[in-house]
């Protein structure tokens, strides 16, 4: 066997790059790491990150994240050498240059894992680690070798997983009161003896169990508007009286989240309400859209060779891991979300279901299925864990019509009004336009993949109901019309083929033409123009693009009326499968039908007379001056008026709640924007303070001598302040350009002096990965966008810092200008400046003992803005020096006597990654 300890071992950072051979680490220079990677294989840890670090993306070697992911496919690892120290038992290495040792000794330790009866993983191993030789995986020569060939044959991956069982529908809950001692008792319960006593989160408590009360008024929900400050425990606060009614009630409590962060917390605090996993688990269910689980015919295509290269690779390890995930969750779940990054994203997107191609009953691992599983089982649970999105569609137009969700409560409620913006949108796009005619026709020409159209699908009840047949044909021909494979080019062509594909092409020159006169369509971003004042090109095109929808929507309809005659009549042909492949049939073509239906409202808009409701906008989608999509959109100008008639009307009781609901604002704000303003009789109000010592424990600092625009200054400010810091900063920017600018002229720098920096956007990983490696170093810092002023929990020891480059403004777009002018004018960005600004903060101080700095690099910030802070909060306008002067006092104050327990102050000797 190759012994671990001859192979030579590689760790390449922004402080340097070190290689071990034998017994003997020296630093060496990136042609020299280079060449020896490509001559012999060598150990590396995320070998994309290290090649990015070399200026050489294609570096490929012995992985180890992809050793751990075969070894332990659903277990939790920092992919960093402290994490993989930290994870295998081993100490940690003093300096960078202590790395490559490392990786040897690790490697060691993870293949003896092999051999050892106490491997928990072993179920399928072999035969994984055949089929990856087969494969030239990097690895199946040592690892093959190692394990055991088993005296029996090891079952197959679909064999062995379990299959979900049909249950008859749940009785409607019993209308119970929850008594106020009861509550309180639970609340107790659940936050442990001995627990420091907090006020605000027993009164929070008691007001969230008037949600769960019987219904009383038709169309009017019981609703609380609940704003409770960062500390003071929202997640139990409304997990007793929810928890205490499923129990009582024997009903289900849908906890509705905007990130997949808080959705993780909610599932670790489930054990808090049932200590044993497998009651939990039965118990409390967590509920995502279609597009993040595992697809197990995906997944069997790809094995029996559907992939190739390392996309093969990757199938086989997450095959490794479906045998032991939880949920079959593939985004945000227990499998690593940093192993999809280490393949370059190869093939992970085609193992989902991101294209709607479910055949439901008709997939032979249907009764196995992890979407399905997790929709029944979310029929019998207490606690339903969902999004935003799931909840809103799954009452708009879900096919789960017996568990539209009754009592809910809408976590990060200020991100409300954003997810029904998104969700009760519609836009008529060359992308969308091409996956409908894919669904409807299936694949043609020479194009791959298990992709099925009605035909195939629908074929036992084209053959048993002659109308349906033609009806299943009309819709064929009829979908001939929309875009196919190269749209885009030969709409750039000045080609179009088709009504749909004409209309796209004036819908393009519009906006150039209008673009044109602004000087916008040369600076490469997305370009979009209002949808008025449209020429006759555009109106004609809407026209001929309007009759040939029309004439796919008749047969859609047509159909639908059909195979719902079936079900009705029961053929003998119908048993179990075949009517569930029917029903889910009947659903998809239903919200399909809804989906053509509303492109031929926006279409009747060209031309014609405008609606209020709706804001309508042509767009030109570009990334760097490459166009991908064109499309004419449709939002609501106030979304939350569908949200009010979909998902809270029908509702027996919905709470609402924020750290930051009223986004700095007033009731107005929150009632508007959360659709209570649209209910018959509003919704109640709660508030309690965060219980933290902001005056003493926090500062705001505004800096007033870095110039707008110079990215030089902005860098030079960024590494001084992470300096001053020690580390242990987040900083936010509203630009990709300029984060990535910056992320250049820093990384280095920093890096010399042993503070880590990671970016969104530049290094090839994914956020949640990021995120969990910033919490896990108190040196590191981190540079991100929106998707981490929010949603983000690190505790203080690993975040004392928060920059911002700028005020976030709105971007000046259609919509944006649209609901401006009704919202109010300024008045309207004031609101959401402040409610960004009160997020971002809301990062800084997590916990009671938390302490830091938040700095704005701006000397136009308007003084108005300022009330976003807490109440008392120190705020002061300085320039760079003395803003480095007090984080550095600030920063050593959190560090010393006051830093977090159970963690230590800033290591002497840091581990690079």
């Amino acid at each position: 066997m190759i012994d671990p300890a001859a192979l030579p071992a590689l760790h390449a950072s922004h402080g340097g790059i070190w290689l071990r051979e034998g017994e003997r680490t020296s630093a060496v220079a990136k042609g020299t790491a280079i060449a020896r990677t490509a001559e012999t294989p060598t150990l590396l840890l995320n070998a994309p990150l290290a090649g990015q670090r070399l200026g050489y993306p294609d570096l490929n070697g012995l992985d180890l994240l992809e050793l751990w992911a075969f070894i332990h496919p659903a277990r939790f690892l920092v992919p960093t050498p402290k994490g993989l120290a930290e994870a295998l038992n081993l100490p940690r290495p003093a300096s960078e240059a202590d790395i490559p040792e490392l990786l040897q000794t690790a490697t060691k330790a993870l293949l003896e894992t092999l051999a050892s009866p106490c491997w928990m993983e072993r179920e399928g191993g072999w035969t994984a680690a055949q089929s990856l030789h087969r494969l030239r995986w990097p690895w199946a020569p040592l690892v093959a070798s190692r394990i055991a060939k088993p005296k029996e044959a090891e079952r197959w991956l679909f064999s062995k997983l379990p299959e979900w069982e049909e249950n008859p529908p749940r009785p409607a809950p019993r209308s119970v009161s929850l008594q106020s001692d009861a509550v309180v008792a639970r609340l107790e319960q659940l936050t442990g003896a001995g627990a420091e006593p907090r006020p605000g989160q027993r009164a929070y408590a008691a007001a969230a169990a008037a949600v769960f009360r019987p219904k009383v008024h038709r169309e009017q929900p019981n609703m609380l508007l609940a704003e409770a400050g960062t500390g003071i425990g929202k997640t139990l606060g409304y997990l007793a009286p929810a928890s205490l009614w499923a129990g009582e009630a024997q009903g289900t409590v849908w906890i509705s989240t905007y990130t997949k962060a808080l959705q993780r917390q909610l599932d670790r605090e489930s054990l808090r309400l049932f200590p044993d996993p497998a009651v939990a688990a039965k118990r409390v269910v967590v509920r995502k859209g279609r597009e993040n689980y595992l697809c197990l015919l995906n997944l069997e295509d790809a094995l029996q060779g559907g992939f190739s290269g390392r996309a093969a690779i990757l199938a086989q390890l997450v095959a490794r891991w479906a045998a032991f995930t939880k949920d079959g969750d593939m985004i945000g779940g227990d499998l690593p979300g940093w192993l999809p990054t280490l393949f370059r994203r190869n093939g992970s997107t085609a193992l989902t279901d991101r294209r709607g191609e479910c055949i439901y009953a008709g997939c032979p691992h249907y009764r196995k299925c992890f979407i399905e599983r997790s929709a029944r089982a979310s029929a019998d649970a207490d606690i339903v864990i969902a999004n935003h999105a799931l909840v809103m569609i799954n009452a708009a137009r879900g096919r789960e019509t017996g568990q539209a969700p009754q009592r809910i409560v809408f976590d990060e409620g200020h991100h409300l009004f954003d997810a029904a913006d998104s969700t009760f949108s519609v836009a008529l796009s060359g992308q969308e336009a091409i996956e409908l005619r894919r669904w409807v026709m299936g694949p043609e020409g020479n194009s791959r993949g298990r992709r099925r159209g009605l035909a195939a699908r629908l074929s036992d009840l084209a053959s048993y109901d002659e109308q349906g047949g033609e009806a299943i044909r009309a819709a064929a021909e009829a979908a001939r019309a929309l875009p196919a494979d190269e749209w885009l080019k030969r709409i750039v062509a000045g080609e179009p083929f088709g009504p749909v594909e004409a209309l796209l092409a004036a819908a393009r020159g519009t906006v150039y033409a209008r673009a044109a006169d602004t000087g916008e369509a040369d600076a490469g971003y997305g370009l979009e123009t209002e949808l008025a004042e449209p020429d006759g090109a555009l109106v004609e095109a809407a026209q001929e693009a309007a009759r040939a929808l029309d004439a796919l929507l008749r047969p859609l309809t047509h159909l639908g009326k059909r195979m719902e005659a079936v079900i009705e009549e029961a053929p003998d042909w119908l048993d179990g499968a075949a009517r569930a492949r029917v029903e889910g049939a009947i659903a998809s073509l239903g919200w399909r039908r809804d989906l053509v239906t509303a492109w031929l409202a926006l279409l009747a808009r060209i031309g014609g007379p405008a609606d209020a409701d709706y804001v309508d906008w042509l767009a030109v989608e570009r990334i760097e001056g490459r166009e991908f999509d064109i499309g004419i959109h449709r939002h609501w100008l106030d979304p939350t008026r569908p949200l009010a008639q979909a998902v809270l009307k029908p509702a027996q009781g919905v709470l609402i709640t924020s750290a930051t609901l009223k986004g700095g604002g007033d009731w107005d704000n929150a009632t508007s924007r959360s659709g209570a303003s649209h209910l018959p009789r509003g919704a109640d109000q709660f508030e309690t303070s965060s219980p933290f010592d902001y005056p003493d424990r926090s500062e705001v600092l505004i800096v007033t001598d870095i110039k707008r625009g110079d990215i030089a200054a902005l860098s030079g400010a960024y590494a001084r302040l992470i300096e001053a810091a020690g580390g242990g900063t987040l900083g936010l920017f509203t630009a990709i350009r300029r984060l990535r600018a910056v992320h250049a002229r820093i990384a280095d720098r920093l890096a010399r002096a042993g503070l880590p920096l990671y970016a969104q956007h530049v290094d090839p990983m994914d956020t949640g990965t990021l995120i969990d490696i910033f919490r896990d170093d108190p040196r590191a810092s981190l540079l991100g966008t929106d998707a981490l002023r929010d949603g983000v929990d690190v505790p203080g020891h690993s975040l004392r810092l928060v920059v911002m480059e700028g005020v976030p403004w709105s971007k000046p777009t259609v919509l944006h200008a649209a609901r401006k002018l009704a919202g109010g004018g300024s008045a309207y960005d004031d609101r959401l400046i402040r409610a960004r600004m009160a997020q971002a903060f809301g990062r800084l101080i997590r916990r009671a003992e938390d302490r830091g700095s938040f700095v704005i690099l701006s000397a136009a910030m308007p003084s108005r803005l300022l009330s976003a802070f807490p109440p008392g909060t120190p705020i002061r306008r300085l320039t760079l020096d003395e803003a480095i002067i007090s984080v550095s006092g600030h920063s050593r104050v959190g560090l010393g006597s006051d830093a977090a327990p159970g963690h230590d102050p800033i290591p002497s000797n840091p581990i690079m990654s």
